[in-house]
């Protein structure tokens, strides 16, 4: 099977081989161009899997989660309906293996530092990126199964920024084990 792995940074993918990697860049702009610049133009993969770091919003996640929905989280559709037709749902549902603990998430622009964002985002979700959303968005556009795996690399509240980095060496390590899980 055709696998394209899209991750935002090398880092999050440096341990994974066997599959091709696009790199797309971080937040939700970069990732919508990278990967829609590569289905437009390459070959069309069977399956986009990205794989990704993301924070808790609750304070039990850890380790890496198969993501069960995604919806952005600074972009409230519900505003314009009636003015424009939406182009995307507000939330997408993904399928999922069964093979690992599941999570629904949020993503947005903003790299979620603050504790006061994320007891907001926490009655929405168990984890928030800055990517996910914006990869859906072009997978289905240009109708490619879509999967989305992500890391727990801090818990997304002041001390985020002093854990992220640190944490994905351990991150590329467990998402490529995940990876190999779901698709072996």
């Amino acid at each position: 099977m055709s696998i394209l792995i899209v991750a935002a940074v090398r880092a999050e993918a440096a341990r994974i081989t066997n599959h091709e990697v696009l790199i797309t860049g971080v937040g939700t702009v970069p990732a919508a161009i990278a990967l829609t610049r590569r289905l437009a133009t390459g070959p069309r993969p069977e399956r986009i899997v990205n794989v990704g770091t993301a924070g808790a919003l609750h304070d039990a996640h850890a380790g890496v989660y198969e993501i069960t929905a995604i919806k952005k989280h600074d972009f409230d559709s519900a505003a314009v309906e009636g003015i424009t037709t939406p182009v995307f749902p507000r939330w997408f549902t993904l399928p999922v293996t069964g093979a690992l603990p599941t999570a629904n998430l949020v993503t947005g622009d903003t790299f979620v530092n603050d504790s006061a964002l994320r007891d907001r985002l926490a009655a929405e979700a168990q984890l928030v990126d800055m990517e996910a959303y914006a990869l859906a968005a072009a997978a289905a556009t240009f109708d490619v199964p879509f999967t989305a795996l992500k890391q727990i690399s801090d818990s997304a509240d002041e001390s985020a920024m002093e854990h992220w980095v640190p944490s994905l060496e351990r991150a590329a390590q467990e998402l490529a084990d995940a990876l190999a899980m779901i698709t072996s």
